[in-house]
């Protein structure tokens, strides 16, 4: 599976292409209300007119941005090969003119303007620095990506995604205090495209100490599925979960028959476990244990795709990894 669309909607809204360089200049009055959508800012990733920042520009002429509540970053000029740093540049100098700012996505890019393995990232930690009122705040792309531990007072949804993400930053979201979080989103991806954490990594998560709001926990994408399920069957924070996120990656038996036969999940509102390695008895024990107790568990219909080579040996995959 790769990633092909951009956002339809964010934090709630739905996104709304600021106009290109190239297109009409944008009469303010045929703009929507600054409040009323997520604005995506974006230029061509290859051989683009102009420079992210010069798209801004434009967008804090031509929009009221004292109203505006979301915004997407789309691509940059060159992601395959440049960092964002004038982009988290110019949205810092922007705070001041930002002051209802709640949601920031850094990196809205699909497959063909840049791979997810492609993305070169940099620093986020400015941004969450400059505007302490956010409360949703996502990053595409592991390649290059620094996250500073940090405290943060609003932040209540926390999105990374990657195909491989580095274990500095997992260690350094779980040292952060977050203390009004309630979903942490986290695509761990695999060690081919730098995703290098283990379970020791994530023991904070499963602790949930610094996480005192957490309601929905995504640890997925990764091909230590069955290690994090088992974990997860005694994991302290799973006790006052409402969700459960271990999709996408390389789980089998193993991992689904500890976090079943570990601690009670029955007061789960849902169980994410699609893209999975399940024979079809435990897809139906699960159904059968969880679904009556009021828990929506998705399990797919089909098998995520399994290669076996000519020496007999099978080979699994994540399903977002390059």
């Amino acid at each position: 599976m790769t990633i092909g669309d951009h956002f339809q909607e964010f934090h709630g809204l739905p996104a709304f292409n600021f106009p290109g360089v190239d297109d009409p200049k944008p009469d303010p009055s045929s703009l929507p209300s600054p409040e009323s959508v997520a604005w995506h800012i974006a230029v061509n990733s290859y051989d683009s007119d102009e420079q992210w920042e010069e798209a801004f520009g434009r967008f804090l002429a031509a929009v009221d941005t004292e109203r505006v509540r979301a915004i997407v970053v789309g691509a940059w000029s060159d992601v395959y090969d440049s960092a964002p740093d004038e982009v988290v540049k110019a949205l810092v100098a922007a705070r001041d003119r930002l002051p209802s700012l709640r949601a920031l996505f850094v990196g809205d890019i699909v497959m063909e303007e840049a791979e997810i393995s492609w993305i070169t990232q940099g620093d986020m930690g400015p941004l969450l620095e400059a505007f302490p009122g956010l409360e949703e705040f996502g990053v595409r792309g592991g390649n290059g990506l620094v996250f500073p531990a940090a405290r943060h007072e609003r932040l209540r949804k926390l999105t990374v995604e990657s195909g491989g993400l580095p274990v500095e930053v997992v260690r350094a979201i779980a040292a952060s205090d977050l203390p009004a979080l309630v979903e942490l989103d986290l695509w761990l991806g695999t060690s081919e495209y730098g995703g290098d954490c283990d379970i020791a990594d994530l023991e904070p998560f499963f602790a949930g100490t610094r996480l005192p709001a957490l309601k929905r926990l995504a640890l997925h994408n990764s091909e230590i599925q069955d290690a994090i399920c088992s974990a997860l069957a005694a994991a302290p924070v799973v006790a006052r979960l409402e969700e459960l996120d271990v999709s996408m990656g390389v789980l089998t038996d193993d991992g689904a028959t500890a976090l079943l036969t570990g601690q009670p999940l029955t007061h789960l509102k849902q169980l994410d476990l699609h893209h999975n390695y399940l024979s079809p008895a435990l897809r139906t024990r699960l159904l059968e244990t969880l679904e009556p107790a009021g828990v929506e568990v998705d399990v797919d219909e089909d098998d995520a795709e399994s290669d076996e080579d000519d020496d007999g040996e099978v080979w699994r995959f994540v399903a977002v990894g390059e």
